[in-house]
């Protein structure tokens, strides 16, 4: 499945509050379609379309949805055309990316 193809494809893992607040805690489905809803964070289809300009033909591997320390963050693991895992976090309110690093 290419990024193109994410419409379908968006996984959005549900988690529970993190005790220790310097511990992120992940979004489920329904917060996430809020935050959309209400313009708080940018759609997941375009910060993958973003990723598909750096990264042409790459696959989706997994993507989550977290707070970290007050800021609402993706992150998005992809497998790239030359068989490298990428590990990016970006943020969600704007789509900068925040981190772009091969996963070990």
């Amino acid at each position: 499945m290419s990024l193109r193809s994410t419409t379908a494809f968006l996984l959005l893992l549900a988690g529970s509050l993190a005790a220790d607040p310097g511990v992120a805690r992940d979004l489920d489905q329904d917060e996430a379609l809020r935050l959309r809803r209400e313009g708080v964070i940018m759609p997941f289809e375009q910060l993958m379309q973003r990723l598909e300009q750096q990264y042409p033909g790459a696959t989706l591997l997994e993507a989550e949805l977290e707070e970290e320390d007050g800021v609402l963050v993706y992150e998005v693991e992809i497998l790239t055309t030359q068989g490298v895992v990428r590990e990016l976090e970006l943020d969600a309110r704007d789509g900068n990316i925040l981190k772009d690093e091969e996963d070990d």
